[in-house]
């Protein structure tokens, strides 16, 4: 076979291949779909094509081993909700990679990455509008790091613009419905350095892998008086923060069940 023509057949194959992942994800329990899909369908892909399909995004040097590298892939329960995946292999939020001095602020990363959102909904949402989520071990079903990008819950964004006024330069208490979480500010249009898992593990008394594990993790841009920010939650005993945000974006909807424009909440 010529290699022109073996290329064509190899890239066919990988294409057939990606429209079976639902099916993949129906019939099996696995708990490492997720790693799977970036490290060999999507760089694969994008190794010969250029094109990451079935993912969205992705970013990674020609070996697929840069430390920063990522993917992004729609959820697939639908709506506007997006994963942002790194390429190499970290568990979640319990690994030391993703808090250690100088790593990688894979929340920066997906912060960027809110655009892709806009396919959906058809614009990007506005910044108080947008959470992201990390789970924790016990409310995970997928072992490979993976943050949760969409709108947040109509409940959420309402008890943080509510309760933002009261949060300082430390560690608050914050209530959402009946439960309640340790928030924290962060100012600036953009993460920069604040990278959420460090703020999380400088905060706990014993930040090692088990203690981390038991934390749910969501940020929320939104602006402040001083200026844009966003708000770090966390908790132990709260629910997943992956229930704190809305791939249906009602919080974008007024009163009549249309979509809103972007004017119609916080820039």
């Amino acid at each position: 076979m010529k290699l022109k023509s073996f290329v064509g057949w190899l890239i066919t194959g990988i294409a057939a291949c990606a429209t079976l992942l639902d099916v993949v994800f129906a019939q099996s329990t696995s708990r490492d779909q997720l790693r799977f899909i970036v490290q060999q369908v999507c760089l694969t892909h994008w190794r010969l094509t250029g094109d990451p399909a079935p993912c969205m995004r992705l970013t990674a040097n020609g070996g697929g081993s840069d430390p920063r590298a990522f993917a992004v892939l729609a959820d697939r329960k639908g709506g506007a909700h997006l994963l942002l995946i790194p390429i190499a292999t970290i568990t979640g939020i319990e690994s030391s990679a993703v808090r250690a001095p100088g790593a990688f602020n894979f929340f920066e990363a997906a912060w960027g990455a809110r655009d892709a959102l806009a396919g959906t909904i058809g614009y990007t949402p506005p910044r108080a509008s947008i959470g992201m989520a990390v789970n924790p071990v016990r409310a995970r079903s997928q072992d490979q790091l993976h943050i949760h990008i969409s709108c947040l819950n109509p409940t959420v964004y309402g008890a943080l613009q509510s309760q933002a006024t009261k949060l300082g330069t430390g560690w608050s208490e914050i209530h959402i419905g009946a439960a309640r979480y340790e928030a924290l500010r962060i100012m600036g249009g953009e993460l920069g350095q604040h990278n959420p898992f460090e703020l999380l593990a400088a905060h706990l008394r014993h930040a090692d892998d088990a203690t981390m594990g038991g934390y749910t993790l969501l940020l929320a841009g939104t602006s402040f008086t001083e200026g844009p920010g966003f708000v770090l939650l966390t908790g132990t005993h709260v629910p997943p923060a992956e229930r704190l945000i809305d791939g249906s974006c009602a919080v974008l909807r007024n009163a009549t069940g249309k979509t809103a424009s972007p004017a119609a909440l916080q820039p």
